[in-house]
């Protein structure tokens, strides 16, 4: 069992890399064509699907998206509504908008309370 279980992870690993590379849209995958990248992860065991994972792979959602590494470990956000700061003043702005409608619609409800006392 102890000589089969790198044969095993090089095997999963590569099986792994080529449902991926097979499974990505292909104006996402990177470098080289699909074709070569399924030649290289096939034939090359260890290597292929390491290339593949570092240089070949579709970038993730969060890059695709547009959110790029700033300085000093920082985000820069370049969509608006990936903005947290944009949401929050967003979500206060309609807090408040909202409340200051309760407040009006409770003075008009005082305001016919007040002048149909029996009703």
């Amino acid at each position: 069992m102890g000589r089969a279980l790198p044969f095993l992870i090089v095997l999963v690993a590569t099986l792994i890399a080529l449902i991926d590379c097979l499974s990505s849209e292909r104006e996402d995958i990177r470098g080289l064509p699909r074709p070569v990248w399924f030649l290289v992860i096939l034939l090359l065991p260890i290597v292929g699907p390491v290339a593949w994972f570092f240089a070949g792979r579709p970038v993730s959602l969060e890059q695709r998206a547009g959110v790029v590494a700033g300085g000093r470990g920082r985000r820069r956000v370049t969509a608006p509504d990936d903005d947290p700061e944009f949401l929050r003043g967003i979500d206060t702005a309609q807090s408040r908008r909202d409340a200051e409608l309760l407040r009006r619609w409770e003075e008009d409800l005082k305001r016919r309370e007040d002048d149909n006392p029996g009703t």
